[in-house]
């Protein structure tokens, strides 16, 4: 996944997803066509925290289990992923589920993430959390792979090490995730634009487009 254009940033453009929802891998490839086609897009990109499943062990589980245990059976899981594949395959995301062996606790990739943020790498990390995931079947809640991940995007390795040996910021993206919810967010991805107007699901990038246009004035009349 390419970085876009970053545009002017003059309206926030907050995305509440978790790097191991397939449906915001998606999202994410579709706005970011909508980004590279209008390089003088006024968003500004936030990720937000939004785990799947915020009672996920610390250990995370097997991944097959947790997709028996979310779907029931392979049936169930066949026809859960295949919209998946085909929307993956159609944007040139070629993920490889089968690499899966664990789906992890994600809360410290959202502490890397929080971090990126501070400075200005949000979007390369997530891009890194869900190449490494969904590409490369990589546990994204071990230490090593997310220091891999922040210092690929610029950020200080060996300080992404000392942070993640320690609890910081847990607390400040549990009471995000919980204000999220409390505001009616209840599924991811959902994007909220200019703190207003709320967007929810994996949209096409011409959606997005649109959105662009009419923000800079230059919808069609």
């Amino acid at each position: 996944m390419t970085a876009a254009a970053p545009g002017t940033g003059t309206v926030r453009l907050d995305i509440f997803a978790d790097p191991v929802c397939p449906w915001c891998l998606i999202g994410k490839a579709e706005l970011e066509r909508a980004l590279e086609s209008r390089p003088g897009h006024p968003f500004a990109i936030t990720w937000q925290p939004f785990r799947l499943d915020p009672q996920m062990p610390q250990a995370g589980m097997p991944y097959t289990a947790y997709m028996k245990m979310k779907f029931q059976d392979e049936k169930g899981i066949i026809a859960a992923m295949k919209p998946v594949m085909e929307a993956s395959e159609r944007l040139g995301l070629w993920i490889n589920p089968s690499l899966i062996e664990r789906m992890p606790n994600t809360l410290d990739a959202h502490r890397l993430l929080y971090w990126a943020g501070l400075e200005g790498a949000q979007s390369p990390v997530m891009s890194g959390l869900m190449r490494a995931f969904w590409r490369e079947g990589k546990n994204i809640a071990n230490p090593d792979t997310l220091t891999e991940i922040g210092a690929r995007a610029g950020m200080d390795g060996q300080m992404i090490r000392r942070l993640l040996a320690t609890t910081g910021d847990r607390d400040q993206i549990a009471a995000r995730e919980i204000h999220a919810r409390e505001r009616g967010i209840g599924s991811a991805p959902t994007f909220i634009v200019a703190d207003t107007h709320v967007v929810t699901g994996a949209q096409p990038a011409a959606l997005w487009q649109n959105v662009i246009d009419e923000l800079t004035g230059n919808a069609p009349a």
